[in-house]
């Protein structure tokens, strides 16, 4: 008769003991299955060194034709240094300084950190305030190309009504395509975006960056075709975990 309780006992308690096991590894692959950002996003970012990687760099620097561009990585400060003129991002306001009216030509609210997200792709595509959602694949040369749309929560940075598709390799995972609209002039959500070729890679400091990007034009379709313009070439990389001082990112006093 002791016998049999004690096994009745023992039954027992590895039922107990089963039922924990299980209900701990439900919760184990619920936690596993809350991603913040998208499977394929994921996949895209592990291609090009990870998204931890990318957060423990605190500094990136490249020079494009005859500007250096220099941006901390978390407060997103930016100067842009050239020999006539120099504008930024101090963490407050977008300034600009040149030797006369007519050294630079543009808008520096929005050129300040324009090439930055061009060159930080795809890692940029993991900031906050990001919403993710599918689209349309893009097709080129016989390969087809998956795309994952990115939009903003409304009030994130001074236009919120962009929209941006990134298309990758569908075996590699590679970035390969980058479109994006522009609304920063007129304040109103567009539907035309311009597209840009990411084929041209190399390893920064662990991470894979464009060594350059090229404008291509599309056919009625919204289909790449051919260049329609020169490839911008990103020089001189710098990518590290030392910040800056806060005054490199002010205005030079004259």
């Amino acid at each position: 008769m002791m016998k049999k309780i004690l096994v009745l006992i023992t039954i027992a308690l590895f039922s107990i003991a089963c039922k924990k096991e299980v209900k701990k590894e439900t919760i184990k692959k619920e936690e596993v299955s809350t991603l913040k950002y998208p499977k394929a996003l994921e996949e895209v970012l592990e291609k090009h060194g990870g998204i931890a990687q990318w957060k423990k760099k605190k500094t990136l620097s490249f020079t494009l034709k005859n500007e250096e561009h220099t941006t901390d990585l978390h407060s997103r400060k930016i100067v842009v240094n050239s020999p006539k003129y120099s504008l930024g991002f101090n963490g407050k306001e977008v300034w600009l300084q040149q030797q006369d009216s007519t050294a630079f030509k543009g808008n520096p609210e929005f050129y300040y950190n324009l090439y930055f997200y061009f060159y930080a792709m795809p890692f940029v595509l993991a900031d906050d305030g990001i919403v993710y959602s599918e689209t349309e694949s893009l097709t080129f040369e016989g390969i087809t190309y998956p795309g994952i749309k990115i939009s903003y929560k409304a009030n994130v940075g001074t236009s919120p009504d962009d929209n941006y598709f990134i298309f990758y390799h569908p075996e590699t995972k590679q970035m390969a395509w980058l479109g994006y609209t522009v609304t920063f002039f007129s304040k109103e959500p567009a539907d035309a975006y311009k597209i840009i070729r990411y084929n041209d890679w190399e390893n920064v400091n662990g991470l894979l960056l464009p060594k350059s990007i090229t404008w291509y034009a599309k056919d009625e379709k919204g289909q790449p075709t051919k260049p329609a313009k020169e490839p911008i070439q990103f020089k001189m990389p710098l990518l590290n975990e030392a910040s800056l001082a806060n005054s490199f990112y002010e205005k030079p006093k004259q």
